[in-house]
């Protein structure tokens, strides 16, 4: 599973990074920047409330 960003659609606010700090980074401005685009064993819930946070819909989950 590969947790995916459309940096297009990122708006800054942060709010994916916290449930999944070992995936998501955030630049000097507050947008994401990915660590890791293979979501890790056991990761998988990280990644959806990552993707749930984003109120931008920049964040997705390709199986």
């Amino acid at each position: 599973m590969k947790l995916l960003l459309d940096s297009t659609r990122c708006q800054g606010y942060g709010l994916c990074q916290e449930p999944a700090p070992e995936l998501i980074d955030l630049d000097e401005w507050g947008y994401a920047q990915m660590r890791a685009t293979e979501v890790p064993p056991g990761g998988q819930d990280a990644a959806e409330a990552a993707v749930a946070a984003c109120p931008n819909s920049a964040l997705r989950l390709v199986k």
